[in-house]
């Protein structure tokens, strides 16, 4: 897409693949769709997908696989133990991250899970440039805690710094003078910042953060479940991989830590997870928790259908032009939300555009949680399914008081070769519409309130009666529209 303008001097993303399978979506009148967000309790994650026109929760296991992926799921060798499909995948993988040893898991949450309960010990922190929310849990399920140390641009709307997701040296420094080294179980990096706007982390932040880690014997444990978008950050930001290979990169990032872990969700567009080490003490240590909880040590909960595919689409991570399709569609959606006057993090990130919530829906207070509003706005608007990202994605400090987030972002994010130019232009036609009608949004409040991860399946009501007023403003202007 780089090499490719436009005899106009339109900047278009061009997607380089062509649609070979479809799949039929629907798209309900807006007292339907109302009616949809009261049933699930004005939580996106309990719409019925029949009940959606365009799902953009996550790009989580929604990925559109190539043509070659299912070609290779009918290779597959069923064998409980000792499968040559795992061994293929394990060959790719070494080819490609150059790390010593693999362990295969359902799911990135699932690598989380055996990471934590290897490493983390009770009293002992957990050093971040900023969390998910699985892997917060996973550390304070098992005594430790987190501490945030990203740069002060990272918490920026608005920003033209390239790597918003670096962490801060500086405090990193600080971190490990007041903590003590022995009592930090690691330093996690995440590429990209998930909850913050998909923000990259550059190389030369990387290579000094490795360089302190190994200087003070610290573990440096990074998740590459977004890898692919940061490998397209690198590239295009930073003129000293410009004419690098995505292939170099990807090593040269692998050789900085010392356990890459990732959901196979997300990188490779198929299903599982894994970790790497080229450590055979951590190797072990980790080896017989993946036997506990996730199977034989050559599956580890995948299907041995999904590993082919899982290997094929690492492959193909590592063409530019595939990298390219997710990071191009986000700052099409982004672009055309700034000529409208909508509030969205940037620079564009990775995974999906974040849209402020705080300042889109400034006059809902943060404990009414405005982003969850937002999104539930989006979905009365539009049919489309976004994810909040802010104070719901949190959960409460352990006195019951609730713990505001940094940010109030609304993500619609953009599973990987799903959407048309034209389904990206509606979604930013409806949010323009729903900005111009924002005061009629209003707030929420739990009715249903699990105490852990409760953005997953919670419920909530509407104060007021907003969303319907919001249904009626949308039918008076659009008429018989959908």
């Amino acid at each position: 897409m780089s090499n490719v303008k436009f005899m106009s001097g339109e900047n278009v993303p061009l997607e380089m693949h062509k649609v070979r399978m479809v799949q039929k979506v629907n798209l309900l009148p807006v007292e339907e769709r109302l009616k949809c967000i009261e049933d699930a309790g004005f939580n996106t994650f309990l719409l019925n997908n029949r009940d959606i026109f365009m799902d953009m929760l996550t790009d989580s296991g929604v990925n559109a696989m190539s043509q070659e992926q299912y070609a290779a799921m009918m290779q597959a060798d069923d064998s409980y133990a000792g499968s040559e499909t795992f061994y293929r995948l394990e060959a790719v993988l070494k080819d490609i991250f150059g790390m010593e040893y693999f362990l295969p898991a359902h799911q990135g949450r699932a690598c989380e899970n055996i990471i934590s309960q290897s490493l983390v010990k009770p009293g002992q922190v957990v050093v971040m440039n900023y969390h998910f929310t699985t892997s917060k849990a996973h550390i304070t399920v098992n005594g430790g805690s987190v501490e945030e140390i990203i740069r002060d641009e990272g918490f920026k709307i608005n920003s033209n710094d390239p790597f918003k997701g670096d962490i801060d040296i500086d405090k990193l420094k600080e971190s490990i003078k007041r903590n003590g080294k022995e009592n930090i179980a690691f330093v996690r990096v995440e590429a990209g910042t998930n909850l913050i706007g998909g923000q990259p982390v550059s190389m030369d932040n990387l290579r000094e953060v490795s360089e302190i880690c190994r200087n003070e014997g610290i573990l440096l444990v990074y998740d590459g479940s977004l890898l692919g978008d940061n490998l397209y950050f690198i590239k295009i930001r930073d003129p000293k991989y410009r004419d690098i290979e995505i292939k170099r990169i990807t090593r040269e990032i692998a050789a900085l830590t010392d356990v890459f872990y990732f959901s196979a969700r997300k990188l490779g567009s198929a299903r599982g997870g894994g970790i790497l080490t080229s450590n055979k003490e951590l190797y072990l240590k980790m080896r017989e928790l993946i036997t506990l909880y996730e199977g034989f040590l050559t599956y580890g909960g995948m299907s041995v259908r999904e590993m082919e595919a899982l290997a094929v689409g690492l492959e193909e991570t590592m063409d530019f032009d595939v990298i390219s399709q997710t990071p191009i569609m986000v700052e099409a959606l982004c672009n055309e939300l700034i000529a409208s006057g909508v509030p969205v993090v940037t620079p564009p990130g990775g995974l999906g555009c974040h849209v402020d919530a705080m300042q889109f829906c400034s006059h809902i207070p943060q404990a009414q949680y405005p982003a969850g509003a937002l999104t539930a706005a989006l979905f009365i608007a539009s049919g489309v399914r976004c994810m909040e990202r802010g104070t719901l994605s949190e959960q409460r400090n352990e006195d019951g008081t609730e713990r505001f987030a940094d940010m109030e972002l609304a993500r619609i994010a953009f599973p990987r070769r799903v959407f048309t130019l034209s389904q990206v232009k509606y979604t930013a036609d409806r949010l323009t519409w729903l900005y111009k009608n924002r005061e009629l949004i209003g707030g929420l409040e739990f009715v249903d309130e699990p105490k852990m991860l409760r953005f997953f399946f919670g419920r909530l009501k509407a104060i007021g009666d907003w969303p319907q007023r919001l249904a009626e403003k949308f039918r008076e202007d659009f008429g018989e529209s959908l």
